[in-house]
């Protein structure tokens, strides 16, 4: 399979729902993407234009003191001590890093890569690409022999559901069993908001709760692009198995994969940086309680979404009647046919608008005919 045969590109398909949207008297109402709205911070964006003069070809490894940078982030922010150089790697965003390591890590045709039940649509993507097969589980018991790669998403991507400690070790145990690789996708981490996650931090994967201190065969992946609105500049980046670094890092040598200087200079502002973080949360924080609730009243059932950026809701109908419902309002949002099988009658609502946007939002929810 090549990229030419990947199906069309699901997002074409809203197009007709924002044109309707698009034509509300007040505008639309754009939930539907995740896009950051709010500014880049100014330390991060000073730090940035300091670094421009950046005439020589950047390190695809990164560079020593963002590397320090990582390493000192997951210690500090994540509860995962004991992480050294070797054990990390920037990316040039986290999505070409989900698309293309079943290709960076040779898995070949004929193997099975697991992702969530309801996931972010690239899991699916990077499998195909290379000919393997996806498998959409959530429960470790279902994941079969000959799997080799499994995804976790946690704060999960549509559904903002978390996985403690214990499950994460469950989902460990059972990839060891069947010798497959395990990554983490936990680019949300630093929104958690309800239950536990209220007050307790969302573990990692590398969490010495979750690997008793071993990392074989384990990678977490994280992204500035939420936290720190940093979606423009394509700033990520791996941790794990210092094994698994060095076969990636040899593979994004050849392919010319190198994260842009000045990007690197501002991650480690970025990463150093935990003020603008717990900022950019409570903006987050209090469009959610905004929308939430506007969004229960109008009918619909929320399920999960105790962390991340989205709400996950249904009102018990195929989600594109939902789409066309919302639409004729001037809301945008985005039908969970996009994230797997399982949930045709869900929609993602993004908390990523402004707060006049937001509150327009719930005005509008209040209008919308219940049928």
């Amino acid at each position: 399979m090549g990229v030419s045969d990947l199906a069309d590109y699901p997002w074409d398909a809203v197009a007709p729902y924002a044109a309707r949207a698009r034509s509300h008297p007040d505008g639309i109402v754009d939930l539907s993407i995740g896009s950051p709205v709010d500014p880049t911070p100014r330390v991060v964006a000073d730090a940035l234009a300091a670094a421009t003069d950046a005439h020589a070809y950047p390190q695809t490894v990164g560079t020593p003191a963002l590397r320090e940078a990582i390493v000192d982030w997951y210690a500090r922010r994540r509860g995962v001590p004991d992480l050294t150089p070797a054990h990390v790697l920037p990316t040039i965003g986290s999505k070409e890093l989900v698309a293309l390591l079943p290709l960076l890590l040779d898995l070949g045709a004929g193997g099975i890569v697991v992702h969530p039940r309801a996931a972010y649509p690239t899991y699916e993507v990077g499998a195909r690409l290379v000919g393997a097969t996806p498998f959409a589980s959530d429960d470790p018991a279902e994941w079969p022999a000959g799997t080799a790669l499994i995804w976790l998403n946690s704060p999960g991507n549509p559904d903002g559901r978390v996985l403690d400690a214990a499950a994460l070790a469950a989902a460990v145990a059972r990839a060891r069993e069947l010798g497959a690789i395990l990554v983490s996708d936990e680019c949300y981490a630093e929104l958690g908001w309800d239950g536990v996650w209220a007050d307790e931090p969302v573990p990692s994967v590398l969490d010495p709760r979750v690997t008793a201190g071993d990392v074989r065969g384990i990678l977490s992946v994280y992204s500035l692009s939420k936290q720190s609105n940093l979606a423009g500049y394509r700033a990520a980046f791996l941790a794990g198995d210092p094994a698994l670094v060095e076969r990636l890092l040899t593979a994004r040598k050849h392919l010319g994969l190198m994260p842009p200087a000045p990007v690197q200079s501002a991650m480690i502002v970025a990463l150093g940086d935990d003020a603008h973080v717990a900022a950019q949360k409570e903006l987050y924080r209090a469009r959610r309680a905004v929308l939430k609730p506007a969004v229960e009243a109008a009918g619909f059932r929320i399920d999960h979404s105790e962390a991340g950026l989205y709400l996950w809701a249904t009102e018990g109908r195929d989600a594109w009647e939902s789409i066309d419902r919302l639409a004729s309002v001037g809301i945008l949002a985005g039908p969970g046919h996009f994230y797997g099988e399982h949930y045709p009658q869900h929609i993602r609502l993004s908390l990523t608008a402004t707060d006049e946007r937001i509150a327009a939002a719930a005005a509008r929810l209040a209008e919308l005919p219940r049928v």
